[in-house]
């Protein structure tokens, strides 16, 4: 198994893009992770919100049972109001919870990590008569329609950082998109200007404490469109 996972980040680094960030990056990232006190055998979770324009990465050990905040990145454009993606072009940017299930060196946006866009409760939303829309990324540039751009320099390190997650052994990267961090002062606040949401973020939110609280990977179960946390 351990010659499959290396084999991820050798395909990876045969692209010249992957390769050219490695080449800038590495060397200093590995630094950064290392005064954190972490090993380069991690595992990584990444939370989004939407209002603040924040991308957090967040790593753990192996062998520790919780994250720390490693990273924060500003979103370079937005795309939508708050709320979640319902239907195709509708130029909204997910909230949910999900997983990176693609990663793209040849991306047109530099480099991309895409984000398994639809889920179940996506499905459920849309309705069985409309299409749900797809291709959500992470990626570099600074154009969107629906997805999370952070520039090239930026996507850099964070497709690097998946790499080396996924590459010892992780084999879902969670993405947590919110539409702003998930206090209650923000839901309440948040709730008067966009009271037809209010009810799906009730289902976020959970998720989004129980990270708060215990910096652990949250076990969400997708049943009948709804988010439920364990």
């Amino acid at each position: 198994m351990a010659n499959s996972q290396n084999n991820f980040k050798a395909t990876q680094i045969k692209f010249e893009r992957v390769e050219k960030a490695y080449n800038e990056k590495w060397e200093t990232l590995q630094k950064f992770i290392k005064a954190a006190g972490y090993s380069t055998d991690f595992s990584m979770l990444i939370n989004a919100y939407k209002a603040e324009g924040k991308l957090e990465i967040w790593l753990k050990d192996k062998s520790d049972k919780t994250y720390s905040l490693f990273r924060t990145y500003d979103f370079c454009a937005h795309s939508g109001t708050l709320g979640p993606k319902v239907i195709e072009g509708d130029g909204q940017t997910p909230e949910g919870f999900y997983y990176i299930n693609v990663f793209n060196p040849m991306s047109s946006f530099h480099l991309s990590l895409g984000v398994n866009y639809p889920n179940s409760v996506d499905s459920v939303r849309t309705g069985k008569d409309r299409k749900t829309g797809g291709d959500i990324y992470i990626h570099g540039n600074c154009v969107t329609v629906g997805c999370i751009p952070l520039t090239d320099e930026k996507i850099k390190e964070v497709y690097i950082l998946g790499v080396e997650a996924r590459n010892s052994g992780q084999e879902k990267i969670p993405v947590n998109i919110y539409p702003f961090k998930m206090t209650d002062g923000n839901m309440r606040k948040y709730a008067v200007q966009f009271p037809a949401q209010t009810s799906f973020w009730k289902t976020l939110q959970p998720g989004y404490l129980a990270f708060e609280k215990n910096q652990r990977a949250v076990d969400v179960k997708e049943v009948k469109g709804k988010y439920v946390v364990k």
